[in-house]
């Protein structure tokens, strides 16, 4: 199970403290440094229901700058996934995954990350 994550970020830090104090074991990655692969964003995109907007950081600067709301609705599904893959800044996170357990997902909802808990028994 990996966890992409900033550590300057409150949410992130909540979910790095869940998953520690659920005895859950995983792996973490600096989410801008290394984003998530090709491969992870689609199984986390079919895992949210083949919603794109899911796992954009729309609250994020970089989000703005490059204007996405606007440019997001014409560019093809393959066109937003590489630029996640690209460039972290643009991900909605924290993203907890791990595609052998089925466990994909982005944000920090405690009652989500409770049904990942229960799945895992």
């Amino acid at each position: 199970m990996t966890l992409y994550l900033y550590d300057g970020c409150s949410t992130c830090k909540s979910a790095l403290k869940w998953l520690h104090a659920h005895g859950i074991v995983f792996q973490t990655k600096a989410i801008r440094e290394t984003p998530p692969t090709l491969e992870e964003l689609r199984a986390m995109w079919k895992a949210l229901g083949c919603d794109d907007r899911l796992l954009f950081n729309t609250s994020g600067q970089e989000y703005r700058l490059l204007d996405l709301k606007t440019k997001l609705p014409h560019m093809s599904l393959d066109q937003k996934l590489e630029l996640l893959a690209s460039n972290g800044h643009l991900v909605k996170r924290p993203f907890l995954i791990d595609a052998e357990r089925e466990v994909h997902l982005v944000g920090f909802k405690e009652s989500k990350w409770l049904e990942l808990l229960d799945r895992m028994k």
